[in-house]
């Protein structure tokens, strides 16, 4: 029998209708459930952008989701408010006895939610929340002496040991859709919030659950070939959901669920990076203060940057004179998506040639990137400044011109978001540079396109000595 008459669930970053665990568990315990979404203004508020591709894509999944519950007989009330503050007077005005929602460990979230709990404790509610976003979180997945894991294989193994069936299991909503309560309210529009379109249109790239789904059936069909194709930007190698896991449009139980049962490399590969995903979660969750700018590896917490005057901007701006990173930044710029071989690339450049604190790439990433995970973005900028857990090791230098000649060997990535290099031979697409200095002009070398901002051969030295003046390593610098 249900335990309650009335309950709330409030949606976050799992924006879909199907296989929700707070969902599930609100409409097992109630004999009525009301669905509610907060455009909480304590987050939107402080984005840099009031043209945010984050933002579209969020309001046109609401929207998806508003629709799908509705024509399961329910409904969502939507609000632009504080959220700490709206689901407690929400809650109170519908009549709720309790508020169903799943975890999200960054640590503002958690503060959120405790305020909210306080809050709704003070009238007399119930706070209940679930795990949705991983497959496996906290501290469910530990060493034999019960401490988190900081190595990723080892972790990998345990992850795989301690999987079953009922962890990949989906939650069957549609078993008590019938207990959805029709309510709803109408959707508040980009510019009501204070925001204004983006080209997300134009980059034709699908929201929503449908828009998940879509991705996920095509990424079927060729996860075989994951493994050889992941690499090559060029190339149709990614998923492409990972805005979509961010969201929680998708089901990261479904998605796993199906890497598992394919089997193979390419599924294999795959199944590892959500596992890379969990990883990162459960390090922030142990480890929040790798949120708030720490380093992982303490001894690198207080590293002295150089931030050479201009550096970071060239970076950002993709004036760097490396046509690889310059083309994944135009990438990330001009659609808000950067490929992750590319992140790995662009990261290491920002990090080890030019001199640049990490934090500043990552700051960088979080205001620019769709697909922005506060867990994935910590763990990865960490990983290439070789300051976090398992990370590259800091004698590990990325040369950008042999990354560019191995994963775009044609220069077909670099000449679609660099055309004023599209006439440049293949010889020398990847260190145009090195072009006969008579045929600079020719192609736009040093007046269309940059020379490089720096030598890498020479930056990689003072970045060894960084590293060794840090960690007082005697390590093999080969």
């Amino acid at each position: 029998m249900p335990e309650y008459t009335r309950a709330l669930v409030w949606l976050r970053r799992d924006l879909r209708d199907f296989d929700h665990a707070a969902l599930y568990h609100a409409l097992k315990s109630a004999r009525q459930v009301v669905c509610a979404f907060i455009f909480d203004r304590e987050i939107l508020d402080a984005l840099p952008q009031r043209a945010d591709r984050r933002v579209e894509f969020l309001h046109a999944s609401v929207a998806e989701l508003q629709q799908a519950l509705e024509a399961r007989g329910g409904g969502l009330v939507v609000r632009h408010d504080h959220a700490r503050a709206a689901i407690p007077r929400l809650a109170v005005e519908l009549g709720a006895e309790a508020v169903f929602c799943n975890h999200d460990d960054d640590p503002a979230a958690l503060a959120r939610d405790a305020a909210v709990a306080a809050a709704l404790a003070g009238e007399g509610i119930a706070f209940r929340h679930f795990k949705d976003c991983v497959v496996f979180e906290r501290d469910e997945v530990l060493t034999a002496a019960g401490t988190p894991f900081s190595v990723f294989t080892p972790y990998k193994n345990a992850w795989l040991k301690k999987l079953t069936p009922f962890y990949l299991s989906a939650y069957p909503v549609e078993r008590y859709a019938d207990r959805l309560a029709a309510e709803s309210s109408p959707l508040p529009t980009l510019a009501a919030m204070g925001f204004a379109a983006t080209n997300l249109a134009e980059l034709r790239l699908p929201t929503g659950m449908s828009g998940g789904a879509r991705l996920f059936d095509d990424f079927l069909d060729r996860i075989g070939r994951y493994q050889e194709a992941r690499d090559f930007p060029a190339v149709k190698g990614p998923s492409y959901l990972s805005v979509h896991l961010r969201f929680g449009t998708v089901s990261v139980r479904q998605l796993a669920a199906a890497a598992y049962g394919i089997g193979g490399r390419g599924a294999q590969t795959w199944l590892s990076e959500l596992i890379w995903r969990d990883f990162y979660h459960q390090i922030l969750w142990h480890r929040p203060e790798v949120a708030a700018g720490h380093a992982f590896k303490l001894q690198y917490d207080d590293l002295r940057w150089p931030n050479p005057p201009g550096h970071f901007e060239a970076w950002a701006d993709a004036r760097t004179g490396y046509p690889l990173v310059d083309a994944a930044m135009r990438q990330l710029n001009q659609t808000g998506y950067m490929h992750n071989r590319l992140r790995m690339v662009a990261a290491s450049f920002l990090v080890k040639d030019l001199l640049v604190d990490w934090r500043l790439g990552e700051r960088y990433f979080a205001d620019t990137l769709i697909d922005y995970d506060l867990a994935a973005n910590s763990g990865g900028w960490q990983w290439a400044a070789s300051v976090g857990c398992d990370a590259q090791p800091w004698f590990r230098i990325f040369n950008p011109v042999t990354q560019s000649e191995k994963f775009d060997p044609h220069g077909k990535f670099i000449r679609r978001y660099l055309p004023e290099l599209a006439r440049v031979p293949d010889k020398f697409i990847h260190a145009p540079w090195t072009l006969p200095a008579s045929e600079h002009s020719r192609y736009g070398v040093g007046d269309a396109y940059p020379l490089p901002i720096v030598d890498h051969a020479v930056q990689r030295q003072q970045a060894l000595a960084l590293f060794k003046s840090a960690s007082g390593s005697v390590a093999d610098a080969g």
